[in-house]
């Protein structure tokens, strides 16, 4: 009895790693987000700021920031009289490079196959 709750434990943990690592992905989803992830990288800021930096409007900042909070993607803080943004994580970054370097591989491996074709 013991062995198959072992079993059920790792099934249910797995599941639920699953299910984090799918929503983490999900708020990556939106190319803003990334760029929004690789500013805060830089610096922390408000959210009109943010805004400005990566050319949207502030509620569409607030829409997306929202979505990195829930996923613990960003943490707010209070500067003064102002609410910031950091990244909670810097290996998010590395991640992100690191998923920038397969696709730079990718595109290479392209543009080699269209030089053999063409």
């Amino acid at each position: 009895m013991m062995d198959v709750l072992n079993i059920m434990n790792k099934i249910d943990l797995q599941s639920e790693v699953n299910e984090l690592h799918a929503d983490i992905c999900s708020a990556l989803a939106d190319p803003r987000r990334i760029l929004m992830l690789y500013v805060l990288a830089e610096k922390n800021l408000n959210v009109s700021d943010l805004a400005a930096e990566i050319g949207i409007s502030q509620p569409a900042a607030s829409r997306h920031l929202k979505i990195m909070r829930e996923q613990g993607l960003v943490q707010p803080f209070r500067n003064g009289a102002s609410v910031e943004y950091r990244l909670s994580d810097h290996r998010l970054i590395e991640a992100l490079d690191l998923l920038r370097s397969v696709l730079r591989d990718r595109l290479r491996n392209r543009a080699n196959l269209a030089e053999v074709i063409e």
